[in-house]
C-alpha cells in the first residue's frame, strides 16, 4: 500500500533500517523511546549495522549537514526541553523533525500544520458535536488533536511553521511545556491530562517569517534553538539533487537515471547565487528569492520529468533555464535583472573557459536577454 502513496511517511519509508536498528540497539534509550540515542543518530546520519546472524546492514544517510546539530537536537529531545529547527526555508528542518520523531515515537505524523488560521482546538482537543449532544461532555465526545495524542501516548508533537500561526496560539503551549498538564475544563475533577514520559514538541520557525508573529520570551524559553544552515558545498548539493531527484523519479515510476553533469550545473548555479560570489571570485547581486536545495531539487525535477514525457529523455537546458526563472522570480521581478546578471557575467566567463554543458547553458540562456 505505502508504495501507491506520493509520499509515505518516514517510518514506512525506511522501515526495514528501523527495524535493524532496534533488533541490534543496546544503547541506554530514554522511557518510551522506541530506539537509543546513539541508534537515533546512525538513524539519521547513516552507518552499518550487523544482526545477530552475522548480516551487516547499511544504514542510509538522510541528513546532511551539522552532525552536532544532531546529536544537540537527540539529547534535548531526551530532557524536558523543547526542540525548536530555525533557518531559512529549504534547509530540511522539516525533514529531521520527521526523521527524529520516526526514530524515537514510531511515528512522525502527529503534527501540527501552522498557519495563519490555526487555532487551539486544532493543537489541543475539539469536541464530536452529535456525541456531545447526546452524551454531554464525556471523554468519548472529545476529539483529540496531535498535542493531547502526544500527551496521551507519550510521543512528539510536531508543530510547522510557529511563527505562522497568531501569538495568542503560540502562547497557549507555554503551560503545557512548562507543567506538563493539559486542562479539560468540560470534563471537570477528570479533566487534568499528565503527559506520558517521553511527551516533547518539535517545533520549526522559518527566519524569513522573523516578525510575522514574533514568538514570546516566554515561549522562546521553553525551547532549545538549532539553526539549520544551507548546504555550503557544492559537491554535497549536488548529491543531494541527484539522491532526491533520482527518489522522485522512481516513485512517478520514470525509468531513466539522473544526469548528473546537469545536477552539477544547476548546484554551481545556486550557489553562487545564494553566496553572492562565483568560484571565479566575480561578485554579483544576489536574488531575494529562497535559493535552497529544495527549489534546486523542485527545478531539476521538473526538467527531467520534461524531457521524459516531452522530449527524447535528454534534459533540456532551455526548459531548465526557464524552469530556473519561473523559481527566482516568484517573489519579485527584480530578480530578473539579477538572473541576467549571472548569465551575462558568470556563466559567460565560465562558457568560455570550459566550454561544453556550460556553452550550451549560456546559450539556453539567450532568451533572457
Amino acid at each position: 500500500m505505502a508504495e501507491q502513496w506520493l509520499k509515505p511517511p518516514i517510518e514506512l519509508r525506511y522501515g526495514e533500517e528501523l527495524a535493524a536498528l532496534c533488533a541490534t540497539d543496546t544503547g541506554q534509550k530514554p522511557e518510551n523511546w522506541k530506539l537509543s540515542p546513539k541508534a537515533v543518530r546512525t538513524f539519521i546520519l547513516g552507518g552499518t549495522v550487523t544482526q545477530p546472524n552475522g548480516k551487516h546492514i547499511t544504514i542510509s544517510r538522510k541528513f546532511y549537514g551539522n552532525d552536532a546539530l544532531v546529536e544537540r537536537s537527540i539529547i534535548t529531545l531526551a530532557g524536558n526541553r523543547g526542540l525548536m529547527l530555525v533557518g531559512e526555508p529549504g534547509t530540511a528542518k522539516t525533514m529531521l523533525s520527521e526523521l527524529l520523531s520516526a526514530a524515537i515515537c514510531g511515528t512522525s505524523t502527529n503534527t501540527v500544520q501552522g498557519t495563519a488560521g490555526t487555532t487551539e482546538d486544532m493543537i489541543k482537543y475539539s469536541w464530536n458535536y452529535a456525541l456531545l449532544l447526546s452524551k454531554g461532555p464525556c471523554r468519548e465526545a472529545l476529539v483529540p488533536a496531535p498535542l493531547l495524542v502526544g500527551m496521551e501516548q507519550g510521543i512528539f508533537a510536531r508543530f510547522e511553521e510557529i511563527t505562522r500561526t497568531p501569538a495568542e496560539i503560540q502562547d497557549s503551549l507555554i503551560s503545557v511545556m512548562s507543567d506538563k498538564i493539559l486542562n479539560i475544563p468540560e470534563l471537570g475533577d477528570d479533566g487534568f491530562v499528565f503527559a506520558k514520559s517521553g511527551f516533547n514538541i518539535i517545533g520549526t520557525a522559518n527566519t524569513r517569517d522573523k516578525g510575522v508573529n514574533e514568538m514570546s520570551g516566554a515561549l522562546k524559553r521553553r525551547f532549545n534553538f538549532e539553526t539549520v544552515e544551507p548546504i555550503r558545498d557544492v559537491k554535497l548539493e549536488k548529491a543531494i539533487i541527484i539522491r532526491e531527484a533520482q527518489d522522485m523519479a522512481d516513485a512517478g515510476h520514470i525509468d531513466r537515471p539522473v544526469d548528473e553533469d546537469v545536477a552539477e550545473l544547476l548546484a554551481v548555479t545556486y550557489h553562487e547565487l545564494r553566496e553572492g560570489i562565483t568560484a571565479e571570485g566575480t561578485m554579483i547581486e544576489r536574488p531575494a528569492a529562497v535559493m535552497s536545495t529544495a527549489e534546486a531539487v523542485s527545478v531539476y525535477f521538473q526538467t527531467f520529468s520534461h524531457a521524459w514525457y516531452y522530449g527524447d529523455g535528454q534534459m533540456d537546458l532551455r526548459i531548465l533555464t526557464e524552469n530556473l526563472l519561473g523559481a527566482i522570480c516568484k517573489e519579485s521581478r527584480d530578480d530578473l535583472e539579477k538572473l541576467k546578471g549571472y548569465f551575462h557575467t558568470a556563466v559567460k566567463e565560465k562558457q568560455a573557459k570550459e566550454g561544453g554543458i556550460w556553452k550550451a547553458y549560456y546559450e539556453a540562456g539567450a532568451f533572457l536577454k
